[in-house]
């Protein structure tokens, strides 16, 4: 590196750390007047000053002499303004995800349950201001009495609404081997998506399950059964 571009680098170094020449001098005892002219090109630092001043200011000596300095407390700084302005944006677009996720997808849950002593199950209604849907798993017989096997099973979920059956979704599951009801039941889920544009009151037993099990003989038994919400779903 020539003289007056070690003199500029020494410059630039004293003035990102606010130096005067007199103090910069004196880190190295050495006068201000030899300081200035280091800076003017019109001469160098010896070389165990210079490592100091390098070591000082985290400067590689190598890249120095070869024409390649740059501070690594600059380059400390510029990482640590890249970081800054990555974390801002990260962070920003976190917040904004999390508010559209409130607002689009902020819902409410109420579960399901059945009033029919033989049978049990896990529901729920989950909704917001944009949709309903409905979900229903784990449905097990528990009333003992049917025994037999069927070869065939259909499960149906209803609304009532007034005088009118709506068929909101249903399922059918058949097998190899003869099942008894108890059986079948562990295949029955249902998980409806979109099923209301707007969240409405739903009433005790207005929705309800239909279950026709057909045995080797083609005979339907049909059980109804009936479902509430532990708590309405509000407007």
């Amino acid at each position: 590196m020539k003289q007056e571009e070690i003199g500029k680098l020494i410059k630039k170094i004293r003035k990102e750390n606010n130096l005067s020449q007199q103090k910069f001098a004196s880190q190295y005892g050495v006068t201000y007047q030899a300081v200035s002219k280091w800076e003017t090109g019109k001469n160098i630092p010896d070389i165990s000053i210079l490592k100091k001043i390098c070591d000082d200011y985290k400067i590689d000596l190598n890249d120095l002499l070869d024409n390649k300095a740059t501070t690594k407390k600059k380059d400390k700084k510029i990482f640590f303004i890249v970081l800054i302005a990555i974390l801002v944006i990260v962070i920003t677009s976190s917040i904004i995800i999390i508010i559209n996720n409130k607002n689009k997808n902020d819902f409410e849950f109420k579960t399901l349950s059945s009033t029919c002593d033989s049978f049990n199950l896990y529901g729920s209604i989950a909704y917001n201001k944009k949709k309903s849907s409905i979900y229903i798993s784990n449905v097990t017989y528990c009333g003992g009495n049917d025994t037999k096997v069927y070869k065939e099973i259909t499960c149906t979920l209803y609304e009532n609404d007034e005088n009118a059956k709506i068929e909101i979704s249903k399922c059918n599951y058949t097998d190899n081997k003869d099942k008894t009801l108890e059986e079948f039941m562990q295949d029955i889920n249902f998980k409806i998506d979109n099923y209301e544009p707007i969240c409405r009151d739903f009433k005790e037993d207005t929705l309800h399950l239909e279950i026709d099990a057909i045995d080797e003989n083609n005979e339907t038994t049909t059980y109804k059964v009936p479902l509430k919400l532990a708590d309405n779903c509000l407007n």
